[in-house]
């Protein structure tokens, strides 16, 4: 009785702290639907954009893309190009993603997203992890999907929507997930910065995009800090 309790108990904590990531999931997707229309393209685009490549940051450089006038072709290299930063989050949720069968595995890859990841590994427990990693993964799955639908067919009904500072929400509910993370583990601390100097180093020459992925260089430093912290 007492381990049922504990595990509905701690469902619901998994639930009430991604819900944090759930809200600014649908009010961005309300935003990349909204600017999406409002653009130009048919309600369609964004939505079944949202349903096959599901990343956010992908999606709003393609439509980006799209938008100035370049070709399919080109928005579509744009989403690859920052999509390759999920090989990275993959390696590092991979005992999540080899849990199950096959179909759980390409459901898992599927969802796997920088809030994801990020909530999975804020979990200490590797049961507890995989739980996250789900219910994470699926409510912000279904809630972006929702949202990205709502703004499409509100279209220009919402104005420019850059007045309203959504492109803080993400990175506001990451630094809030990361933190715990980031003050447990030195080695992740040390790959944080040296990531981050990266990055912001890159960011007044490189298109948008180049800089996340340059930041994923910090990560050489992390077997290099563990070798250095057993020692």
């Amino acid at each position: 009785m007492r381990t049922v309790k504990r595990t509905v108990g701690g469902a619901r904590g998994l639930v009430r702290d991604a819900s944090l990531v759930w809200v600014a999931s649908g009010v961005v997707g309300v935003s990349f639907g909204a600017i999406s229309v409002a653009g130009g393209l048919p309600v369609w685009v964004p939505v079944v954009m949202s349903v096959v490549v599901y990343a956010g940051s992908a999606q709003f450089s393609a439509v980006g893309v799209l938008l100035a006038g370049g070709g399919p072709l080109a928005a579509a290299a744009t989403g690859l190009l920052l999509n390759t930063r999920t090989a990275a989050f993959s390696l590092a949720v991979a005992d999540v993603l080899g849990s199950g069968g096959r179909l759980s595995r390409f459901l898992g890859a599927h969802l796997v997203t920088d809030e994801t990841v990020a909530f999975a590994l804020a979990q200490t427990d590797p049961e507890r992890r995989r739980a996250a990693f789900w219910v994470s993964g699926v409510g912000l799955f279904v809630v972006w999907n929702a949202g990205v639908l709502a703004g499409a067919v509100a279209g220009t009904a919402l104005g420019d929507t850059a007045v309203y500072g959504l492109d803080a929400a993400f990175p506001a509910v990451l630094v809030a997930l990361v933190l715990p993370v980031l003050r447990a583990d030195a080695a992740v601390r040390r790959c944080a910065m040296a990531g981050a100097v990266l990055a912001l180093a890159a960011s007044s020459v490189a298109p948008a995009g180049v800089p996340v992925l340059l930041a994923l260089l910090g990560l050489a430093l992390y077997g290099r800090g563990r070798k250095a912290g057993a020692a």
